[in-house]
């Protein structure tokens, strides 16, 4: 019997192997964002504990990254905890941020496989939220594999993209009226138009800076709100939306999702272009 199961497992590998050989034939998303919805109500629906869903979502989410460095996709961005989310009761609230540190601790004892694999951990948000252990286990993390580049696996957790946005524009004004400043204390004149902010001056300072403008966000639960997330980074990336919930989602709905990305690439693309 152990023999079948290791038969099994190894024609299944064969075959997502075939699957991403033919795929890659097509046009290859770079980024790919998950916004893993629906654990509740997968919990509500099943009878079963939260905490018990979310550690069933947290396995869902390893395979996706499997598959997405499988498939060649470098950065992969996952919505793991907004700051909507705090307002949740607080059981359930201390609860996540228990997985939380325990499965980023266990991201640590596997440093080696992520600096071998060349993978890049970024926590995105604002970290000051978080609780001291969740915040140090996040900042260990990234010092950990800073130093990749293969792919990058971004963590957006007290996030939201109407808290990017109001940073990121606070920032910039911030630096630009110390470059004012700067010049006038020192004697210098400057043209009018080096006092504008212009929108690179306001990427740079988005929590999302270090990767890529997404390809696919992928909502699972049928849901096609984004939920106040990467509202900056996704006017022309496809909304992929399965209406399975997130501790259901597999290999069909990440092979469905790039077959329609692949589709409309040529649309999405060129609106980019006309930018």
């Amino acid at each position: 019997m152990e023999r079948m199961v290791q038969i099994y497992g190894c024609l299944v590998s064969l075959l997502q192997k075939c699957i991403f050989r033919v795929l890659s034939v097509g046009p290859m998303p770079n980024h790919i964002a998950f916004i893993m919805d629906g654990n509740r109500r997968y919990s509500k629906r099943c009878n079963s504990m939260e905490g018990s869903v979310h550690k069933a979502g947290f396995s869902v989410l390893k395979t996706m990254l499997k598959y997405c460095y499988e498939f060649g996709v470098r950065y992969v961005t996952v919505y793991a905890f907004s700051i909507d989310n705090f307002k949740r009761n607080s059981e359930e609230v201390e609860s996540l941020m228990d997985l939380m540190v325990e499965k980023i601790e266990g991201v640590l004892k596997e440093e080696s496989n992520f600096n071998r694999y060349g993978i890049r951990i970024m926590f995105s948000g604002n970290l000051e939220l978080l609780s001291q252990p969740v915040r140090l286990a996040a900042e260990r993390a990234m010092l950990a594999t800073a130093n990749n580049s293969r792919a990058v696996f971004s963590v957006c957790v007290a996030y939201s993209s109407t808290d990017e946005i109001l940073r990121a524009v606070r920032k910039s004004c911030e630096e630009k009226w110390d470059e004012i400043t700067a010049f006038s204390l020192g004697g210098s004149e400057q043209d009018e138009m080096d006092h504008r902010i212009i929108l690179t001056d306001i990427e740079k300072h988005m929590y999302m800076a270090a990767a890529p403008d997404p390809d696919i966000i992928m909502r699972s639960s049928g849901e096609t709100r984004l939920s106040n997330f990467l509202l900056w980074q996704s006017s022309h990336c496809f909304l992929y939306s399965p209406s399975a919930l997130w501790p259901e989602i597999g290999f069909r709905h990440f092979v469905w999702g790039i077959l329609n990305f692949q589709r409309i690439h040529f649309y999405l693309d060129k609106k980019r272009k006309q930018l």
